[in-house]
């Protein structure tokens, strides 16, 4: 069901799934605040915005005026591995548009009509740290604090508002949706912190210690995915076979050759020996980061390395579970410099 909020005596906006005819309203909204730079060019183009629709890789929801124009969007896309999750984000609201409850409107509404209409496993968010305005949005839609990605953003991103001393860290926020019972193994190094944060997250996840166990004889299969305008590379683990180190070296090695600051790591938390795994990424400079629920089908294990000091300073939690997290991704950066 829409949700219909009157503004005015003479204006009502309907806050509904977004529908092929949005698409060139969705497009003069980002360029109404953004002019052509906003990073996500998706929007700016109205027939691959219906195709991804269409194909249920990005489904916004959006706010149109009884005046007949768009002034609110917020989306759910894909953006993890697996299928069933997305990430929700490229919210924003018309200028003019600001002071009525839109954005909370929009944010209730992929959370509650939009994430479960289109079998939504789990939903996530990425609050940025620089101020925890975001991270309480995203409480009030029932999401939990499960992972700190440190220095992801560029200082330069918010250069408008004022608002970065430094790259900003974000808040990893997960709602869950379909929790599936499944076993997860804690290696030694982070079992305490896990612990607490799946005694806080219904994921479905049974937590068990690392098992030892010989790499098997198939071949690693890494994703490595950059994010040039970030300076941050994003490497998924899908197989860790006997060649893992090679491998993995080798996707490293690119991605600081082409000026990334940022790499992180995800590891399926399914495989019995993933010790070994953060053994190795610890001894080569990579830290803690958290748990991704349902990442991979199954839960997933985040590890970041960030070649300059992380801006520790620059970041700002709204909770005490989230400041608990911070504590213990700081604690590992430190005994990873050490």
């Amino acid at each position: 069901m829409p949700i219909l909020m009157d503004i005015s005596d003479n204006e009502r906006i309907t806050i509904d799934t977004f529908q092929p005819g949005d698409a060139e309203g969705v497009g003069d909204l980002f360029r109404s605040v953004y002019g052509e730079d906003y990073p996500v060019k998706l929007v700016y183009q109205p027939d691959a915005l219906v195709e991804a629709f269409e194909k249920h890789e990005n489904i916004p929801a959006v706010a149109r005026s009884s005046k007949g124009i768009i002034v609110g969007y917020v989306s759910i896309f894909r953006s993890a591995p697996a299928e069933t999750v997305y990430e929700a984000g490229q919210g924003l609201v018309h200028v003019e548009y600001r002071k009525h409850g839109i954005a909370r409107a929009t944010n209730r509404y992929f959370a509650e009509v939009l994430a479960p209409a289109y079998g939504a496993a789990a939903v996530f968010g990425e609050a940025v740290c620089n101020h925890p305005h975001s991270q309480k949005a995203w409480a009030k839609e029932g999401a939990i604090e499960t992972a700190l990605e440190v220095d992801l953003m560029p200082a330069e991103t918010y250069a408008r508002e004022g608002s970065a001393s430094g790259r900003v860290a974000t808040l990893h926020m997960t709602r869950m949706y379909l929790p599936m019972e499944h076993k997860v193994y804690a290696p030694d190094r982070y079992e305490e912190v896990m612990r607490f944060i799946y005694n806080g997250f219904r994921s479905g996840a049974v937590v068990e210690r690392e098992r030892d166990e010989i790499a098997g004889s198939e071949p690693t299969s890494i994703e490595n995915r950059l994010f040039e305008f970030a300076g941050v590379a994003r490497v998924t683990v899908r197989e860790a076979g006997h060649d893992f180190q090679a491998v993995f070296e080798g996707h490293e090695a690119d991605a600081f050759a082409k000026g990334m600051v940022v790499v992180q790591v995800w590891l399926k938390l399914s495989r019995p020996s993933i010790g070994t795994l953060v053994e190795y990424l610890h001894g080569r400079g990579y830290f803690f980061g958290g748990i991704l629920p349902r990442w991979f089908g199954v839960d997933g294990l985040l590890m970041q390395k960030v070649v300059p000091r992380p801006n520790w300073e620059g970041i700002h939690l709204y909770s005490d579970r989230a400041l608990a997290i911070l504590e213990a991704v700081r604690h590992d950066w430190q005994s990873v410099v050490a």
